[in-house]
């Protein structure tokens, strides 16, 4: 069975809502265990024996919040993040708020780590998920379902690469 992580940072519940559409989408792949864990306490052993992992955050100022950016540098080493899959969401109060920067910000920190980064971009078609799924708070629901076939699209991408 192939494992993939799933942590983020949540402060309203709506990056947390994000993440278990992810797991949703990766456990619908056979042969796929996918868990999702707040940033603050994931679970270090699932972690190192995951081949993704996939990092969510709010948006703060058009980045990733500081929380994010704070695991990076302090604990992100425990983890063996090097060789795996990586993937990035977030969730914004608006459409223009930075999501895409916030995504590209964590993508450049798992690559600094050693971590292979992929989202499909436009190879699967509809919906295009070109850097990592933006979910904006305010209609957050009609969000789930792209982030779910995320979470698919990551699983079938660790199934080929490790499977």
């Amino acid at each position: 069975m192939i494992r993939i992580s799933v942590i983020y940072h949540s402060v309203t519940g709506t990056t947390k809502r994000m993440a278990e559409a992810i797991c949703k989408g990766a456990s619908s792949v056979n042969g796929v265990e996918c868990m999702a864990f707040p940033i603050e306490s994931p679970d270090a052993e699932y972690v190192k024996e995951s081949k993704c992992v996939i990092l969510g955050t709010p948006v703060y100022y058009a980045s990733m919040s500081g929380t994010v950016k704070m695991w990076f540098e302090k604990t992100r080493g425990q983890f063996g993040l090097q060789g795996k899959l990586a993937g990035a969401f977030a969730t914004a109060d608006y459409i223009h708020g930075g999501g895409e920067i916030a995504i590209q910000s964590i993508l450049s920190h798992m690559m600094v780590s050693g971590m292979m980064a992929y989202s499909g971009g436009g190879a699967y078609g509809k919906p295009v998920i070109h850097l990592g799924p933006v979910g904006i708070k305010s209609d957050i629901e009609s969000y789930v379902e792209t982030f779910r076939i995320y979470g698919e699209r990551m699983a079938m991408k660790t199934l080929e690469l490790f499977g």
